[in-house]
């Protein structure tokens, strides 16, 4: 009996042991930071199968155990709102930091509103009639045109807001003129569009059915005159599409380096060897400043709890990489808008669950609250709590800071807040 029972209390030891051990394992392969410094060989990364071969850009600098160094904006106002938000539970008619009137601007579902021309309404694809209207801060529609599109999915629009590529759900693609009132036909296997920054041109992925046939293009703004850039083959899921406002870029391409980082490339239509960055997490998804000169990103990474983060980071020339800064704000960077070039407006989730970056629909019954950002020092200020549960997309600010108009998950209307 005594053997035995000495027997089970070694079997239990070494299970024990075991559990502990596999424990260290896991920890070290996928939470534990590397601790090796990248040699100068190892900086250089080829994409393969015709995408860019870059250099990282500048900015990284590594601890005396290969860990980057990274800059952090002081974490100035609380995210959360103010500390006792039941103090005053009036909603102001202007943004003052409090809870703010929070009006609608439409009835229906407003597909992909964006900045009018004008600088001070808002344009929009209304889903219920299948028009396009012009909204101002008073509420008047105005109709763009009087053509009817049934049932649009997708929507892309030029810089100068007079063009517009539609896209169906069969696939079909077209480009609408409201300036002659012509509409062309695009090819149903071009996707991923974005116009150039004067909106004569586009960028487009054109994926064949073969992998041998799936290649980066340009081409005029009715889709005539195309010529291809970059063959991508297998690697389309990991291009993006986006013309910068300087001019200097027409896409970029990221590639997964580790558990917690990924390298972004960026692509000229020359065949230009740029520069690229690191951006530390997944989930990449970006916005260009208004000049161009700089790269709005938000990822999530186990390290935030797969939490979306916003990080900014220069992005033209030789400052590719540059100054990457982590605004310490969790929200993605489609619900922040650029109200110049160094001043940015945000919703942010009142709170996130963990796991929301990877899964976002984790976040779609979350209220937002709105806060402005200087990238620049990273000082963030809480603008408004709308009156209401919001789920913010779309978020615009007018040309004159006046307002702020956005659209609501939950309804697909447009709503305006004072500022």
């Amino acid at each position: 009996m005594e053997k035995s029972k000495i027997k089970k209390i070694l079997l239990i030891l070494g299970f024990l042991i075991i559990v502990f051990l596999l424990g260290i394992l896991i920890f070290n392969t996928f939470f534990k930071k590397t601790t090796k410094t990248p040699t100068p060989e190892e900086g250089k990364t080829s994409t393969g199968e015709g995408l860019p071969i870059s250099e990282e850009g500048p900015g990284i600098i590594y601890d005396e155990f290969g860990n980057p160094i990274i800059e952090e904006s002081p974490d100035i106002t609380d995210q959360k709102g103010p500390s006792n938000p039941q103090l005053d539970t009036t909603a102001r008619p202007t943004a003052s930091g409090g809870i703010t009137q929070t009006t609608a601007l439409t009835s229906g579902t407003a597909l992909k509103p964006v900045l009018g021309s004008d600088g001070r309404s808002v344009q929009f694809y209304n889903q219920s009639d299948g028009k396009f209207y012009m909204v101002n801060e008073n509420g008047d529609l105005i109709a763009l045109s009087s053509k009817v599109f049934h049932n649009v999915q997708d929507i892309d629009w030029s810089p100068d807001k007079n063009k517009v590529v539609l896209e169906y759900p069969d696939k079909t693609k077209i480009v609408y003129d409201f300036t002659t009132n012509k509409q062309v036909t695009l090819p149903k296997h071009w996707e991923d569009f974005s116009f150039s920054p004067d909106s004569s041109k586009l960028i487009n992925k054109s994926l064949g059915t073969d992998p041998d046939n799936r290649w980066l293009i340009i081409s005029n703004s009715d889709g005539s005159g195309s010529k291809a850039i970059e063959f991508i083959g297998t690697n389309d899921k990991d291009v993006i599409s986006s013309w910068s406002p300087n001019n200097q870029t027409v896409a970029m391409y990221t590639k997964g380096l580790d558990f917690n980082r990924q390298e972004v490339f960026f692509v000229g239509q020359n065949n230009e060897n740029f520069k690229s960055t690191i951006v530390e997490g997944w989930g990449f998804e970006s916005q260009w400043s208004e000049g161009g000169d700089k790269l709005l990103y938000s990822v999530y990474s186990p390290k935030d709890e797969l939490k979306p983060k916003l990080w900014i980071v220069d992005a033209q020339g030789d400052n590719i990489g540059s100054s990457r800064t982590n605004l310490q704000i969790e929200t993605w960077a489609e619900k922040c808008t650029f109200a110049n070039n160094n001043q940015i407006y945000c919703a942010v989730p009142k709170s996130l669950p963990e796991g929301a970056g990877m899964f976002p629909e984790l976040a779609l019954k979350t209220s937002d609250d709105l806060y402005r950002i200087n990238i620049q020092t990273g000082q963030k200020e809480l603008v408004a709590i709308p009156d209401g549960y919001f789920n913010i997309s779309n978020l615009m600010v007018d040309s004159e800071e006046k307002n702020i108009f956005f659209t609501d998950y939950s309804t697909g209307q447009i709503y305006k807040i004072k500022l």
